[in-house]
Formats: structure tokens, sequence, C-alpha cells
């Protein structure tokens, strides 16, 4: 379809309704089981492998995205798309995880002290915050490069592309820095 068909403008504006919508829920919704006073009973301890899967999922969405950068680089576009889609589908499934460990198992505090709480903070802080905001660029980044508009594609990826690498970096260093307080 063309720029200019109405039903091409009407598809784009649908598409970037549901982008929005998803970016705004999510974060919401997270926010939400985090904050639940009571958690949802499972009635199961396999909840408490979850924070050890997902900070696989976020090394390997981490690997797919340096991937596909390289990949970009040396344009080679075919092994970029499946790069970032494999890193999309894995933040995808990494998200579930996330979900339902936080809305059945407690938070676990930090035992750290002194320069290290400092740096876990500060790294867990960023993270929650650049997360809370990435969903948006990275969704449209990935539409416009799925449906080949290539320009805007380009565009967003300048503020998705930082955003997404850190989210998935310090959501791993963050794990590693309070596994060693899991009472499980």
């Amino acid at each position: 379809m063309k720029s200019g068909d109405l039903s091409y403008e009407s598809v784009n504006k649908s598409s970037y309704a549901w982008i929005v919508v998803i970016s705004v829920i999510v974060p919401l919704l997270v926010a939400l089981l985090l904050f639940m006073p009571n958690k949802l009973d499972v009635g199961q301890e396999w909840v408490y492998f979850l924070p050890h899967l997902n900070a696989v999922i976020n090394s390997a969405s981490a690997v797919a995205l340096l991937l596909g950068l390289y990949f970009i680089k040396n344009k080679q576009i075919a092994y970029h798309k499946m790069a970032m889609s494999s890193a999309f589908m894995l933040g995808a499934v990494f998200m579930i995880s996330y979900v339902i460990y936080h809305a059945s198992a407690e938070s676990t505090t930090f035992g750290g002290e002194g320069l290290i709480r400092t740096v876990y903070y500060f790294l867990l802080l960023t993270h929650i915050l650049l997360a809370a905001i990435a969903l948006f660029p990275i969704l449209l980044a990935y539409y416009y490069g799925y449906t080949g508009r290539i320009e805007r594609h380009k565009k967003m990826v300048r503020y998705a592309y930082p955003i997404w690498l850190y989210v998935t970096v310090s959501g791993v260093a963050v794990y590693l820095m309070i596994s060693p307080y899991y009472s499980f």
C-alpha cells in the first residue's frame, strides 16, 4: 500500500495506538504486581527458579542485541532481523516470567553495605526507570523495522537500542548482586 492510501494510514494509526496502549499497560501491570499487598498463591516452589531463568533470558537478549548491532554494521540485514527478533521474543518471554515471579513471590532485600549498596541501588533504580519507558521506543523501532519503514526505524533505534541494551545488562547485574541474598 502507498503511504497516501487511506487503509494504510488507518492500519498505521491502529498499530500506533496498540503500541501506546501496550507501552502504558505493561509498566502499570508490573508496578501493580510489585506492590500488591498479597501475592498470588501458585502453590508451587518452581516460581523461585524464575529469577535465575530471567537472568539467563536477559543475558541471551543482550547477546542477541549485540549480534543485531554487529550484523547491521556489516550490512547483513537478514541476520540482523533474526537477532533483533530473537531479542524481542526473549524480552516477551522474560516479561511473562518476571510478572509470574513478582506476582507470586515476596521481594528480596539487598543485604550489601557501603559503596556496593549505593552501586546496587543506582543500578536498580536506573534499570527500573529505563525499563518503564523502554517499551514504547522498542515497540516503535521493531514495528518500523518489521514494516520496512527503515528511515523511521533508524531514527527510533538511536533511542531504543541503548536503552534496551542498558536495561538487559543492568538487569543481569542487579540479579548477580541480589542473588546471594535469596532465601530459597
